[in-house]
């Protein structure tokens, strides 16, 4: 795989390169959380809340929804030992390729994908994701573009 396996620390638009990557940490996926996100978003959809009807379409229990799955993974990014500089998200392309359980431990493998310079001079840095469970199924994946800092120039020193 091209690219750096960037260290721990803090980096600035400017200290990133296409191809650079790094990995979270894990976290298990619980029942809490699962009817938590149910009463936050309101889906109560029953494959989430029932384990009969999961079972009865092919699935060993409830399935944990596919938004709280890039929740979570936007959390492990958030708390993980490298931090992106960044302002805001501008938007989200993501694919839920398998279930997720509770009790799955899942955490994710982030790529720079691609980084450039905003019409306003501002940066962007898109982030692409493999959400991945214990076993190595990978069963969310997709892409972040963020808005990012550049590194605060040192003011100009005049000679007094």
């Amino acid at each position: 795989m091209s690219g750096r396996e960037l260290p721990a620390g803090e980096y600035w638009f400017e200290d990133l390169e296409e191809g650079d990557r790094y990995q979270t940490g894990f976290l298990v996926v619980t029942e809490a959380h699962i009817v938590s996100f149910a009463g936050l978003s309101g889906d109560f959809f029953d494959i989430h809340m029932d384990d009969d009807f999961a079972r009865s379409q092919g699935f060993p229990a409830r399935v944990a929804h596919g938004l709280l799955g890039l929740a979570l993974t936007d959390g492990l990014k958030n708390r993980a030992s490298v931090r992106i500089m960044a302002v805001a998200s501008l938007g989200w392309n993501w694919r839920f390729k398998g279930p997720i359980f509770a009790g799955d431990r899942i955490g994710a493998q982030i790529r720079v994908a691609g980084k450039r310079l905003s019409s306003k001079g501002q940066g962007i840095v898109t982030l692409a994701f493999e959400v991945v469970k214990r076993d190595g199924e990978i069963a969310q994946e997709g892409d972040t573009t963020l808005l990012t800092r550049l590194r605060p120039q040192a003011p100009e020193r005049t000679p007094a």
